[in-house]
Formats: C-alpha cells, sequence, structure tokens
C-alpha cells in the first residue's frame, strides 16, 4: 500500500484530532465496552504537539486519509519518540499502520533509537509494535514502577509497555542484553 505523510495543516487539525480520536475510543470500547471517558482528550493531543520537535503527519492513500502519527524528533540526541500512531476507525487490518511506520522511518533516517508507550490491555498494539515493526518491550510500568510521563487517569491505568526500536546497527543493542 501506498501512503503519503505530510505535516497537518491548522485547518485539517480539528477533523485530525476527530479521527484520531474515535479510533482511539473504539479501540478501547473493543476491550472494555462502553465508557463515557473520552480515551484520548483534546489536552493529550495538545501536550504532544506542543512538544519541542513535534510533528503531526497526515496518513493519505488513494486521496483519502487513512491515518496519521505525531512524532517527537531531537535531532542532537537522534533519540525520537512516537507519541501517537493511528489508522482510521474502519480501515485496520489492511497494512496501513505498517505503510505509515515505513514512511516515518523513511523521513526520519538519522533516527538512533526510537521509543514508544502503550497500554498493557491494547494487545493489538503490542503485536503490531513487536511483530510488525521490530520494536522490543524494555520497560513495563505498574503501580510500584511508575511513569512519571503517563497520566494517573489514563485508561490503562498504571500499566503501560515502553517499547524502543534501535536502529542503524546492532552494537547498541548488543549492550542492552
Amino acid at each position: 500500500m501506498q501512503i503519503k505523510l505530510s505535516p497537518v495543516g491548522k485547518a485539517e487539525l480539528a477533523a485530525y484530532k476527530k479521527d484520531m480520536q474515535h479510533a482511539f475510543q473504539m479501540g478501547t470500547v473493543n476491550v472494555f465496552g462502553e465508557t463515557d471517558k473520552t480515551v484520548l482528550p483534546d489536552g493529550d493531543i495538545e501536550d504532544s504537539l506542543r512538544k519541542k520537535g513535534a510533528i503531526a503527519y497526515k496518513a493519505v492513500a488513494d486521496g483519502e486519509t487513512v491515518g496519521g502519527a505525531i512524532v517527537v524528533i531531537d535531532e542532537k540526541t537522534r533519540h525520537n519518540h512516537l507519541d501517537i500512531l493511528y489508522v482510521k476507525y474502519g480501515v485496520q487490518s489492511k497494512g496501513i499502520g505498517q505503510a505509515i511506520w515505513k514512511e516515518i522511518e523513511r523521513l526520519h533516517p538519522d533516527t538512533e533509537v526510537w521509543e514508544t508507550v502503550t497500554p498493557y490491555f491494547e494487545k493489538r498494539n503490542i503485536h503490531f509494535y513487536i511483530n510488525r515493526l521490530g520494536f522490543h518491550a524494555v520497560e513495563f510500568f505498574n503501580p510500584m514502577h511508575k511513569s512519571p510521563e503517563i497520566p494517573d487517569d489514563m485508561i490503562g491505568g498504571d500499566y503501560f509497555f515502553r517499547f524502543e526500536k534501535v536502529m542503524n546497527g546492532s552494537a547498541r543493542q548488543d549492550m542492552r542484553r
């Protein structure tokens, strides 16, 4: 599948956030059932967008927006973060997420390490990051080992995995074993 990533313009931001929120909401509903809680509040998205080095991408295939991502690029350390990756609800399981990720890697070839987190209950995400994208689970946040960056009121609570993908060489990865 051919995916083109482009930065999200201000005029597109409201629709972008709505699609992203719907995808996250439905992913949670599919695991836990209906909830009155907003899974990905505007404030969380805005926090990601305000980070130094943040880039919001929309993913387009055949003229239609099919997903997107927010990455945070640190050109100095080349240790970059995937804050949010989403596939528009209704078009999952078609290779779109993997195509989005390949394009992100292509756009940021100087990255040494990518990092991201996902809640423990998101089995599809865990499979996706490890088995499809080549990330490794490197840390498990829980009540005895909390992440200072994950809000306490987030669905999934205190249980999150942190993943890393070491790029360009295995020497650094071998040091972690």
